[in-house]
């Protein structure tokens, strides 16, 4: 009789596809994990192939790491299978974020009164034009993550009846490792993409049946900010940059929920953490690049901060959780050909949608 050693067998396993200088055991509570490291002897994507099955088998996963020396792998044990959501609460959430917004788009300024009335054409045009942005953009993460073969969440949307748009937006959760850069691309990079298809004609749609008038300060509004992209499209449509000359284009409900969707593209393409356009960087410029971007765009926002105080806020969080990230199975084969341009394709997006200044409260 004889127990089975499952760390010996790793380091033998991990022999076939490196040439390996060193290797460790490394302890957490109960769970055991093995690091090997040195030089690999096939690309790091074939080496991962070879062997994964095997070590799953072991009921551990090999993830590939860059190494001062090389490379490295890292054997964990196999994460359980990620329990499924909870379809009746995605379906709760997304119910009461159309009442939410609703009760915010729907709300109608009568200058000849001073009153405010609720507008039912108003509340479902800003509804729905909303949630079919944030809609498209989540289901571009789910359904590009579901190709990819990677567990994810159902979307669950935030609603705020208080807050401005009526939501503070939607999420899904990744409950699974992402294979490798090329896939966290993919997958982060479908939401913004698919929500701007949406949002680009919302967008236009909504500013062909705005007002341009003067500006007429009053208690509580505000001015929303310009991006490249809703700069270039108020040219586009009214033929001059707004506002000037005192005057600005009232937005009508659905060209709101259109800026908002812009809005909500840049502030997620930001390029730092677990937002998309983090994964973006880190799929294009690898892991220690992405740590020092999170660092300077946590600085950036801060002196952005004193242009608009709600900067100040998403300092803190990038700074809170810039560096925290999910491994890949393989952090190490780059991106190639149309991926590189692909990535590219996503720090111009951010680019063109960022709004240094959202919105300006105006004071009569």
């Amino acid at each position: 009789m004889f127990d089975f050693d499952p760390t010996s067998a790793l380091r033998i396993l991990a022999a076939e596809v490196m040439l390996v200088h060193s290797s460790e055991e490394l302890a957490n509570g109960d769970q055991r994990a093995v690091r090997c490291r040195g030089q690999l002897l096939l690309e790091a994507q074939a080496a991962h192939d070879t062997i994964v099955a095997r070590a799953q088998a072991l009921g551990y996963t090999p993830l590939f790491q860059h190494d001062p020396i090389g490379a490295a792998i890292l054997f964990i044990p196999t994460p359980p299978k990620a329990p499924p959501s909870r379809l009746w609460l995605a379906v709760l959430l997304f119910v009461l974020t159309i009442a939410s917004t609703m009760l915010v788009g729907g709300q109608e300024y009568i200058e000849s009164t001073g009153q405010i009335v609720f507008n039912w054409g108003y509340a479902l045009s800003f509804s729905a034009s909303l949630l079919a942005i944030l809609l498209a953009h989540e289901l571009g993460h789910f359904i590009v993550a579901r190709r990819e073969g990677v567990a994810v969440s159902y979307p669950f949307f935030i609603p705020m009846p208080f807050f401005l748009l009526g939501t503070m937006g939607a999420f899904i959760a990744i409950k699974d490792l992402v294979p490798n850069r090329r896939a966290l691309l993919a997958i982060g990079i479908a939401g913004p993409l698919a929500g701007l298809v949406v949002a680009i004609p919302v967008l236009a749609i909504g500013l062909s049946i705005s007002e341009v008038k003067q500006v007429v300060p009053l208690p509580g509004s505000f001015t929303e900010g310009n991006s490249l992209l809703y700069a270039a499209m108020k040219i586009l449509i009214f033929g001059r940059f707004l506002p000037s000359g005192g005057e600005d284009v009232y937005l009508h409900p659905m060209a709101l929920a259109g800026w908002a969707g812009l809005l909500v593209t840049g502030l997620n393409l930001l390029p730092a953490g677990q937002l998309d356009g983090g994964h973006v960087f880190f799929a294009l410029f690898g892991a220690r690049a992405a740590r020092i971007m999170s660092m300077i765009v946590a600085v950036a926002l801060l002196g952005l901060g004193f242009l608009w105080s709600g900067w100040f806020i998403w300092a803190v969080m990038v700074a809170l959780i810039g560096q925290q990230r999910s491994p890949l199975r393989n952090e190490i084969s780059p991106l190639e050909g149309p991926w590189r341009w692909l990535a590219y394709l996503g720090l111009l997006t951010f680019i063109l949608v960022f709004t240094p200044v959202p919105i300006t409260v105006m004071t009569p």
